[in-house]
């Protein structure tokens, strides 16, 4: 399954603004929705690990009407391998080991391509 394409300009938080240099001040960041195409409910993005306490991470998730930024568990389910999901417990697509980025993709396909000795995996036969 295909990642979603959704896209939101996040501004940088009124508190971040305040307390920054007058000539060093942040700027609005776009994130990329992590789901599976055509999911339901809001988009979502991973901002960040919540480190030092247990188990969740910080996520943005938007719809056309508002933004959030709220903490969410990580889904407990792993693969055969054993490899963590990746997104929020309760999200409304396939798991992330299941959801492609297809510019990912093709970027490491050409870079398989060209330097096949660093992508081992990736590396086509005949």
């Amino acid at each position: 399954m295909n990642q979603c394409t959704a896209v939101a300009l996040l501004q940088p938080p009124d508190h971040m603004i305040a307390l920054s240099d007058p000539g060093h001040r942040p700027e609005a960041g776009h994130v990329l929705c992590e789901l599976g195409e055509d999911h339901e409910h809001d988009h979502a993005a991973m901002l960040w690990d919540e480190g030092g306490r247990p188990g969740g991470a910080v996520w943005a998730r938007w719809n056309a009407e508002r933004t959030r930024l709220i903490p969410l568990p990580w889904c407990p389910a792993l693969d055969a391998r054993g490899e963590a999901c990746g997104l929020f417990t309760g999200h409304p697509s396939a798991h992330g080991w299941e959801v492609t980025d297809p510019t990912d993709e093709a970027i490491t396909h050409h870079l398989a391509k060209r330097h096949p000795h660093l992508f081992p995996e990736h590396t086509e036969e005949g």
